[in-house]
């Protein structure tokens, strides 16, 4: 009498079945492993290169054409006038272990006049007031139009790739040129 609680054996007629799989040798192994690990190592650097290649600005950033300049006539009566207060800065890490500051103010136009192109220096430096990082950012046309007379508008900078033992004493945002409105 057979017993019912035993299972059945079934062969594996499906051709090429019957052949042994042997596990992978230590070789095998450690190969992968340095495969893998090397392959990694090439992505990290890839990588690493590229985020350092965005944060750099080969071409000295932006500038606004047609813009009113220091040794401009123009220049010593309006930037007087235009006004960058309420400077801020915060700061954070990344996992590619540098830091990024964010720098924040205010630009308020007191000239009388429509501003139709800002352009805003913003610098971050040592204790001897040099630059240690600084990046030029075009407000107007590129952020709104036009700058009303008696009008604000809200300025963001983000400066990249700082490192810890970088002396970061002071931050600055400053008008480096202008255009006013015919």
């Amino acid at each position: 009498m057979q017993n019912t609680f035993d299972k059945p054996k079934i062969r594996n007629t499906m051709p090429g079945m019957d052949k042994s799989v042997e596990p992978a040798s230590e070789s095998n192994r450690t190969l992968i492993i340095l495969v893998a690990v090397g392959a990694a190592v090439v992505i990290a650097i890839l990588f690493y290169l590229l985020m350092r290649a965005g944060s750099g600005s080969a071409g000295g950033g932006p500038v606004l054409e047609g813009a009113i300049r220091p040794g401009s006539p123009d220049w010593t009566q309006f930037k007087e006038r235009i006004v960058v207060d309420s400077v801020e800065a915060d700061e954070a890490k990344r996992a590619l272990g540098d830091t990024v500051m964010t720098l924040r103010g205010t630009v308020r136009n007191f000239t009388g006049r429509t501003l139709n192109g800002l352009e805003i220096k913003a610098t971050v430096v040592d204790h001897q007031d040099k630059s240690v990082k600084e990046r030029t950012l075009i407000v107007i046309p590129t952020k709104q139009t036009e700058l009303a007379p008696n009008k604000t508008v809200a300025v963001q900078v983000m400066l990249e790739g700082f490192k810890d033992t970088d002396d970061r004493a002071n931050i600055k945002m400053e008008v480096t040129g202008f255009r006013l409105k015919e």
